[in-house]
């Protein structure tokens, strides 16, 4: 049987999976984890520089609206656009045109002299955050040892936690060094304080920029699936530090037989397509959703005592900093879980526990708003939903849409998951408002948990083993740690893998 289009030479598949973690790998991918951390602090960033905002430039509700979803919608359509076009000209040249468009862009947000610029470099800026999750997942995929992917790809989307905790402290001190160096005077803050926040993303983004003059290398599996069999041998040497050479093997189809964009909508695809984009599209509902709840866990946290713009901004952000500590700890549990249990078995946990979560806010709501019982169920409530999201779907959802596809259109199918996730961002931003008015609080988180169990099942049904997604045979199964638990009974048929079709 032909080797599948996407196959990479089995001797160097298997040279790279026995490979020693070298720089070249390393470089890469905290090169992808900086430009994440991006990613993190543009997104939080926001919300601290939003009170200002509204006051420096008279911002009504719908403006404030537009200034809000500008990078959610900049995000889809980065993700959608750009990644067709990272496997069209290369990962390496896209993440160097990516962090130049996060400098301009942030720069661009800093210096806004009005409503309209300020949401136009807003959505430019998101349009480089959707960008960066198809480019980063494909580099870090192509570029590692099997064995060290699935946690290297996580620890990388992991900075996107840090990057908002950065954000939080970067509020902090420039709010508290205003209010040092204008004690008592707000219209200063209202005028330049928002401004000297999104000035140090733009410090952080020319760093990035610098660093990304040391990007080592071209994928050797994207060079490998363009026919440039020289560059790859080239690439694979530096990556793998011993000399390697690429022949081209008459059992490989010609490029043009090769997978395309429209591939992904096609049966040898589709499966891969739906468990990356459906999952990640509710879940991005049910996180957007649960934000109603964001202030009041800020308000407890804050103590409810802060009064005047600056006071209750810098408690917010305060908030929001406790709330990313647990966020990171998400992360860090699917560091911990991700290798013993697998991405399937994890996103389906998590999905799981995220109901749970929501259904503890649900019955929250019946009890007397502040009484001790409510509080906790709020608390308890909330933590689980953004630990169990943390540790599952956000960061397994980023993996799988870059694992289950191979390299001609692995950043295509990274871009098309990812912006059908901001799709559902959208959704909840814009729709959950509106359900909570019609259906109530209680009814609308309930169906939010039910939305969670409904991604479950489809993570379950539409599941593939990853495990060799690098080389593009996608045997779908459960990991291997589930077996000794099924006494080796198969609980169902083992489904033909894409090249088996």
């Amino acid at each position: 049987m032909p080797a599948p289009a996407s196959a990479l030479p089995a001797d160097f598949q298997q040279r790279l999976d026995r490979s020693a973690i070298t720089r070249p790998m390393v470089v890469p991918w905290l090169l992808a984890a900086s430009l994440i951390a991006l990613d993190g602090f543009d997104f939080f960033i926001i919300g601290v520089a939003l009170p200002f905002l509204q006051r420096d430039f008279s911002l009504g509700p719908a403006a404030v609206g537009a200034v809000a979803s500008a990078a959610v919608a900049g995000s889809l359509v980065g993700s959608l656009t750009l990644g067709p076009l990272t496997d069209r000209v290369g990962r390496q040249p896209m993440l160097v045109a990516d962090v130049v468009l996060f400098v301009v862009a942030t720069a661009g947000t800093a210096l806004a002299w009005n409503l309209a610029s300020l949401v136009a470099f807003r959505f430019l800026v998101g349009v480089g955050i959707g960008a960066d999750y198809p480019i980063s997942v494909a580099y870090i995929v192509e570029n590692v040892p099997s064995r060290h992917r699935n946690r290297l790809v996580i620890g990388a989307f992991s900075f996107q936690a840090v990057g908002a905790l950065v954000g939080a402290i970067a509020g902090l001190l420039v709010m508290q060094t205003f209010n040092r160096v204008y004690p008592g005077d707000e219209l200063v803050a209202i005028h330049y304080a928002w401004r000297w926040i999104s000035a140090i993303g733009v410090a952080l983004a020319i760093a990035v920029a610098l660093l990304r003059l040391w990007i080592p290398l071209e994928s050797p599996a994207y060079l490998l699936a363009k026919g440039d069999y020289a560059r790859a041998s080239a690439a694979a040497t530096t990556l793998l530090g011993t000399p390697t050479t690429f022949q081209p093997d008459p059992a490989t189809p010609p490029a043009a037989a090769r997978p395309s964009y429209r591939d992904l909508f096609a049966p040898a695809y589709r499966r891969q397509t739906i468990l990356a984009a459906v999952p990640w599209f509710l879940q991005d509902i049910a996180t957007y959703g649960v934000g109603i709840f964001t202030p009041v866990i800020l308000g407890a946290l804050a103590f409810g005592g802060a009064a005047g713009l600056m006071p209750q901004t810098m408690a917010a952000a305060q908030g929001s900093a406790v709330v990313d500590l647990f966020l990171i700890g998400g992360f860090l549990l699917a560091l911990l879980l991700v290798q013993p249990l697998g991405p399937i078995v994890l996103q389906i946990t998590g999905f799981l526990g995220m109901a749970v979560g929501l259904g503890l806010l649900a019955a929250s709501t019946g009890l007397p708003p502040g009484s001790p019982t409510a509080l906790g169920l709020v608390f308890g409530g909330f933590l689980l939903f953004n630990l169990l999201m943390n540790a599952g779907p956000n960061a397994t959802t980023f993996l799988l849409s870059g694992a289950v596809f191979p390299a001609p259109i692995r950043a295509s199918g990274a871009g098309l998951a990812a912006a059908v996730a901001k799709a559902g961002a959208v959704v909840g931003t814009l729709g959950l408002p509106i359900l909570q008015q019609t259906l109530g609080l209680a009814p609308m988180l309930e169906l939010l948990a039910g939305l969670c169990g409904v991604a479950a099942l489809i993570t379950f049904v539409f599941r593939v083993d990853t495990s060799a997604g690098q080389r593009g045979d996608l045997p779908h199964q459960l990991p291997r740690p589930i077996a000794p638990l099924l006494n080796g009974r198969r609980l169902w048929p083992r489904c033909p893998a894409p090249s088996q079709r």
